[in-house]
């Protein structure tokens, strides 16, 4: 029985069993997990609750900045501009830039230029 040919009757018939996941294999090596969706809403759950962990004993042991939104980016695009530019970006060819410059370039372009409303088309019936 192959996910294939048989879709999603084969992930069902995995997880039938009382299996949480289910392995699938792409020529032969094992590339993607599924799993219902209570499961994976139970796995979310607990990550949010070791990130709040997390960040309950960075406020205890005093690991946080209280600053200003302007001195927490030139703060942030500092540390960007210590680790360099980025070269692996996926897309980015060999014009790949830091993220931080990425981000800031597309959000003053749409701040400069909104979006034009594309027109409306006439319904076909």
């Amino acid at each position: 029985m192959t996910l294939k040919t048989r879709g999603i009757a084969a992930i069902e018939a995995s997880l039938a069993d009382g299996r949480l996941e289910a392995l699938v294999s792409v020529h032969g090596a094992d590339r993607f997990v599924v799993m219902g969706l209570a499961h994976y809403q139970n796995l979310r759950e607990c990550g949010l609750e070791t990130a709040l962990a997390k960040t309950r004993a960075d406020i205890a042991a005093g690991r946080f900045v209280v600053e200003s939104r302007a001195d927490h980016v030139r703060r942030v695009a500092a540390m960007v501009a210590e680790d360099g530019p980025v070269t692996t970006m996926r897309g980015a060819g060999t014009n790949a830039k830091r993220p931080l410059e990425l981000f800031v370039k597309a959000t003053a372009k749409r701040s400069a230029n909104p979006a034009p409303k594309a027109a409306a088309k006439p319904r076909r019936r």
